[in-house]
């Protein structure tokens, strides 16, 4: 936490679960890009690892990962309000979170949303080491995301390799 960054935000009933629902539909703006750029004949035509998981699995995955990392979000900004650093980060990861999708699976570009993912793996594990501090309930509602990332990032370079 920088200098700059309080401790002692406290916001009302009303203020705070319009800024938990800012999270939810900031997290769940990734989510849509599915919607635009999901799996199509491209991808199921792609050589798949024995270890990739079935289709229909990311989707509840998906949502609760979404769920616990805008909480994460919300009990951090409880702390510190929208002016911290620690916002702009999580703010990064979701918008290379909402990236990925098109990298992948409109542009098909593999190798490109491989290495993008990379970058979103370091925010999320920023944002796990940064979190803690204010919240442990937050770092910790970070770290299934950042498994499941750590996941997807060996699942799509294996579809890399593969294809």
């Amino acid at each position: 936490m920088t200098t700059t960054e309080s401790t002692t935000h406290q916001p009302g009933l009303l203020v705070s679960g319009l800024a938990l629902a800012i999270f939810f539909a900031l997290s769940f703006a990734a989510a849509s890009m599915s919607y635009f750029f999901g799996p199509d004949a491209w991808y199921e035509a792609l050589n798949r690892p024995a270890f990739a998981p079935p289709n229909w699995l990311f989707g509840p995955v998906w949502t609760v990962l979404y769920i616990g990392m805008s909480v994460a979000a919300w009990l951090v900004w409880r702390r510190v309000g929208w002016r911290s650093s620690l916002i702009g980060v999580w703010l990064i990861q979701v918008a290379l979170n909402m990236l990925w999708t098109p990298l992948f699976f409109g542009l098909h570009w593999m190798g490109v949303a491989l290495a993008e993912m990379g970058l979103m793996w370091a925010a999320i594990a920023l944002c796990v080491m940064r979190f803690r501090p204010i919240s442990a309930t937050a770092s910790w509602l970070m770290v299934p995301y950042l498994a499941w990332v750590t996941f997807a990032f060996v699942l799509n370079m294996a579809y890399w390799w593969l294809n």
